[in-house]
């Protein structure tokens, strides 16, 4: 089809071919800011004005409202028609508008209820409490996020083995009962909206059949992002004839976490046939910053490939800074962006986008101190965060017992057996006798029955424990103390999911904010007292308005989908970019290098990444080798904003093959100081992880023993020949690069 044709004529070559690929399973590989929403819109026009659809018969799918709203305005545009025809919506929202229509097949009551998450927290809440199980042996949210994961996948209790795992056993019948209970009452979880809907349609071939024959086409976006129930959901409603047409990156798969399973890709080009087409085309960033984001995300296996460029030429070069310490790089950062307000430019066009919540705090003090607004985008701010709120109660409740806000919010946190029955009775006394809550909980005990008494008598104790524990201590030890004792940070290490090890980092990063706390001159209050009101200030301190001026702060996968002129991607060290869990990983880590290609991906004009040669954790200073990522980048697209002043530490970019020692993993100590140090990402990194290692008896992943480290996995090879090196994770040593000719390692499986 020419390209004059007024739905073809706003697009480029690769954008037109995808528009009109003839009819058929097709895959469109759509890189970051390539324009994968308008070719969607576009194929959605082009099969109703040239292909004969009627608009009843295209189903769109995609994963968020706003999106799925977007979607049909522009459809609505192109064609100058209502899209009230169209089936346009999230996978929830359509398996919802399939189950209203058809409620009778599904086996539900017509007036079905949803539950949001907090409802369903509180249904299981409920169960837990009539078996009689401990809240702290059997966590809710665990037990709902084991629900949701197995009902993601498309699994019912009844599939479910237990492998002799006495947990899992309990978590099935759990698992059984709830979903019992959610049918005798009429509702339905979110994952239960697909996994019913797609029951329905499997089971009823009627049905099945009419929606195939209606839904003709089918178009899918962010495929990359669907789990295992949507994309059985996806081939279920298509069927051997149907003509899916998705569309997504699987270098931009960032939230397996959720669920979410970029090889649902490579399965769809499989299992249907697919022709693939590439969005290759940038309309964002410039051929500097893409041309690090190619490099980058060319270490990953098992891509469907691709390289993203632009027809516009050079830009600025990226910009490194390597930070003292977390203050020193919030400093930088704060200082570059207001270098560009002198320049007029918005503040909005500045984002900084850091891996983790917690190194939000930094970013957000300095921004106040400078008197920048800003805004947390996606999240909260850091001391509204629910688990620092938390903290602050308990250090207020061993300053003030009579802080009733803070009594009614820690009273039952960590859950211990205290519950609604007894915290009425407790505000009933309060009541009658003008009594603060702790007074009145001390005066309610005789008059409890014995085991709500002990569990209320053993938080009045814990309290009074902590308050004599953490006295003359020093501040940070005081907040340490407390978030280990009163079970608070045990509470959100047991949750599996990335919140909880958000949670986690944010207890954490509360006692950093302790020890670098420094009174207001004059201020005469004890440290934990003007600490307590310096978080409340900063609580009370707004966000900026929407539609004002203002900074954003969000986290890597907050930031997918955006982009702005300006980006600042912080915290790119080894144990924190790529995080401590997934260094080491061959499944985790792949997707911590499709989260650094996203970030690099939101900067259009200008892109700078900072890293801190040492770095407060938990209350303790660490040194950390700077992220392997940034080796990766080419050394001619990077520029160090100044040298170094004298410092003396081990230094190690993963991957960049400098000066190795096989006994202890990094290059010895390299001095460095004023003058002109090499630029970190300009030491050589090795660009052929596939040569290097071809003429080895080992494979990426192979499980080796070494005579002194003992045994290991193999994460990785570079160079050949007698320089050859294997680098091992050492289940006792930790990760070791070895000379490969002296290092004597053999298959621990010994093959």
């Amino acid at each position: 089809m020419p390209a004059a044709h007024p739905l073809l004529a706003p697009l480029n070559e690769a954008q037109r071919a995808a528009v009109s690929a003839p009819l058929g399973p097709t895959l469109v590989l759509a890189g970051a800011g390539s324009g994968k929403t308008r070719v969607l819109t576009h194929r959605a026009a082009w099969l109703i004005h040239e292909c004969g659809a009627s608009p009843q018969g295209l189903l769109a799918v995609t994963f968020t409202n706003k999106a799925a709203a977007e979607m049909r305005g522009r459809i609505e545009t192109l064609l100058d028609l209502p899209g009230g025809a169209l089936w346009i919506g999230t996978f929830h929202g359509i398996a919802h508008r399939l189950l209203r229509r058809h409620w009778r097949e599904a086996g539900l009551p017509q007036n079905f209820q949803i539950l949001d998450d907090d409802d369903q927290h509180r249904l299981v809440r409920k169960l837990l409490k009539e078996q009689g199980l401990d809240e702290q042996r059997w966590v809710p949210r665990e037990v709902q996020g084991f629900i949701n994961r197995e009902k993601d996948e498309g699994r019912r209790a009844k599939h479910l083995e237990d492998r002799g795992d006495a947990t899992r056993r309990e978590l099935i019948r759990l698992y059984t009962l709830y979903q019992k209970r959610c049918d005798q009452l009429g509702v339905l979880d979110f994952a239960e909206l697909l996994l019913r809907s797609f029951e329905a349609l499997r089971d009823q071939p009627q049905l099945l059949a009419a929606y195939r024959h209606r839904f003709a086409h089918v178009l899918v976006d962010e495929f990359q992002d669907t789990n295992g129930i949507q994309y059985q959901w996806v081939k279920l409603i298509c069927g051997d004839a149907g003509r899916p047409f998705v569309v997504g990156d699987d270098d931009q798969s960032i939230y397996r976490w959720r669920g979410a399973r970029v090889e649902n890709m490579q399965h769809f080009r499989r299992d249907f046939g697919a022709t693939v087409y590439k969005l290759e085309q940038n309309y964002r960033s410039t051929a500097v910053i893409l041309g690090a984001a190619n490099e980058v995300i060319r270490r990953n296996e098992d891509r469907l490939g691709k390289e993203l460029w632009t027809e516009a030429r050079g830009g600025e070069p990226i910009r490194l800074y390597a930070a003292f310490n977390e203050r020193d790089e919030a400093d930088f950062v704060i200082e570059r962006i207001r270098e560009q307000a002198r320049q007029g430019q918005p503040l909005t066009g500045c984002a900084v986008l850091y891996r983790s919540n917690a190194q939000s705090r930094a970013f957000e003090e300095a921004l106040v101190a400078a008197r920048i607004p800003y805004r947390v985008y996606g999240g909260l701010r850091f001391f509204e965060r629910a688990e620092i709120k938390d903290t602050l109660a308990y250090l207020r409740l061993t300053q003030t017992r009579s802080d009733d806000v803070s009594f009614e919010r820690v009273v039952n946190l960590p859950t211990r057996g205290i519950g609604q029955s007894t915290l009425e009775r407790v505000r009933e006394v309060a009541r009658q006798r003008e009594l603060s809550l702790w007074d009145a909980a001390a005066a309610t005990l005789p008059s409890l029955p014995p085991r709500a008494a002990a569990a209320l008598l053993a938080f009045l104790q814990l309290v009074d424990r902590l308050a004599e524990a953490i006295g003359g201590q020093p501040l940070q030890d005081q907040v340490r103390h407390v978030i280990e004792t009163s079970g608070l940070r045990e509470h959100h290490a047991r949750e599996k999911d990335n919140k909880g090890e958000a949670r986690v980092e944010n207890l954490d990063e509360l006692v950093n904010a302790a020890e670098a706390f420094e009174p207001e001159p004059g201020d005469e209050l004890p440290p934990l007292a003007s600490f307590l009101a310096h978080a409340t200030l900063e609580s009370g301190e707004m966000q900026a308005a929407q539609g004002s001026d203002y900074v954003q702060l969000m986290t890597l996968h907050s930031a997918k989908g955006l982009e702005f002129p300006t980006v600042f991607l912080v915290g790119l060290e080894e144990g924190l970019f790529p995080s401590e869990r997934s260094a080491f990983d061959l499944e985790k880590l792949p997707e911590e290098r499709r989260l650094c290609y996203v970030g690099i991906t939101r900067a259009m004009q200008r892109l700078y990444l900072t890293y801190a040669e040492s770095r407060r954790i938990y209350g303790r200073t660490e040194y950390r080798a700077p992220s392997r990522f940034l080796g990766e980048i080419p050394p001619q697209l990077v520029e160090e904003i100044r040298p170094r002043l004298s410092v003396s530490r081990p230094l190690h970019v993963p991957g960049s093959g400098q000066e190795r020692d096989h006994e202890r993993g990094w290059g010895g100590r390299q001095e460095r100081s004023g003058g002109n140090p090499r630029p970190l990402a300009a030491q050589p990194a090795s660009r052929s992880r596939q040569a290097a290692g071809e003429d080895l008896p080992f494979k990426l992943g192979t499980r080796v023993r070494h005579p002194k480290f003992g045994e290991g996995i193999v994460l990785r090879f570079e160079g050949n020949g007698a320089h050859q090196q294997v680098q091992v994770n050492f289940e006792r040593a930790g990760q070791k690069w070895l000379m490969f000719a002296y290092a004597n390692l053999q298959r621990a499986d010994g093959g």
